[in-house]
């Protein structure tokens, strides 16, 4: 994936969820987002469409909280629902297809890995510690990083991961998949959710052959730089960074309470602390990534 940072800082998308809400559509089921590519995937498509008209170059696809087990507990069959999570990257495609042809700059289609708390649909996402075996993760985990590689992404996104011990088992699946992957934590301050130190979380990731980026995701924008530099000391690779916009999940309602705005001015310094990847997650939409795009300095390689 040299490619994907051979242009200097890539703009990510943003919030898919936030999006699709300003769009009329109600996530309160345990689907989430991924009840869009059974009810209407064009909505899907048109979101991806628009974070690339912001000026995006990475769209990433709808399968975050999408498993097997969740789909099927929602009346389809285990091979409809494994048809459908492959859809979620035949959509970003299509978007990603459509918006190549009015631009030079090359995009891409990072397919969505969110953690084993986020198909629970019950806000252990964002503490972790799931009273689960490595055993039970790996077995969760695996064969949907299997489908959805074999959908043809670009890379993998494995984001909103709230604790080590889940991460252990991730990057074991990477390397044994082989597809390129970044992986992005979220934080609180300089811990995890689940309460480990970021030193030692990012640790885990030294030696993974497939990860092209580590760094923060769905986390308070005031504390992505610590984590980044966190990230860049111990792992070496380039980071990447797209904060929420602060606030907090209702589990019950299963929607976001947002907080501020994307602050532009803190880029410049996670840029310099090492971010190669920029975007923003819950509660950014297009707009906000045009604004963070049109604050981004794109250089080249000399």
């Amino acid at each position: 994936m040299t490619e994907l940072l051979a242009h200097g800082t890539v703009v990510l998308d943003g919030g898919l969820s936030n999006a699709l809400e300003d769009r009329g559509h109600d996530l309160s089921s345990d689907l989430w987002t991924a009840r869009l590519l059974l009810d209407d995937p064009g909505e899907i498509v048109a979101v991806h469409r628009a974070y690339f008209a912001a000026g995006a170059r990475v769209a990433t696809t709808a399968s975050y909280q999408a498993s097997v087990p969740g789909l099927v507990a929602a009346g389809l069959s285990r091979r409809e629902a494994a048809g459908l999570i492959a859809s979620s990257v035949r959509l970003a495609r299509e978007a990603r297809d459509e918006a190549a042809a009015h631009t030079e700059a090359p995009l891409f289609v990072a397919a969505s890995v969110g953690p084993y708390g986020a198909a629970q649909a019950d806000g252990s996402e964002y503490t972790g510690r799931y009273g689960v075996t490595a055993s039970r993760l790996r077995d969760f985990h695996g064969p949907r990083l299997e489908l959805l590689a074999g959908a043809g992404p670009d890379l993998f996104a494995v984001e909103t991961i709230p604790d080590a011990d889940e991460a252990e088992v991730l990057v074991e699946l990477l390397d044994e998949i082989g597809l390129p992957a970044w992986f992005s934590y979220s934080v609180k301050g300089n811990h995890t959710p689940a309460g480990q130190l970021l030193v030692a979380a990012y640790a885990v990731l030294i030696g993974c052959r497939s990860l092209v980026a580590a760094g923060v995701n769905c986390s308070d924008q005031a504390d992505v730089l610590g984590a980044v530099r966190t990230a860049v000391a111990v792992t070496g690779l380039p980071a990447v960074a797209y904060p929420n916009r602060g606030g907090s999940w209702d589990a019950d309602a299963k929607q976001w309470a947002y907080g501020d705005p994307l602050d532009p001015d803190l880029v410049p310094g996670w840029l310099a602390a090492g971010v190669r990847l920029v975007g923003g997650c819950c509660g950014n939409g297009p707009a906000d990534i045009a604004a963070l795009a049109g604050n981004v300095a794109v250089t080249r390689p000399g």
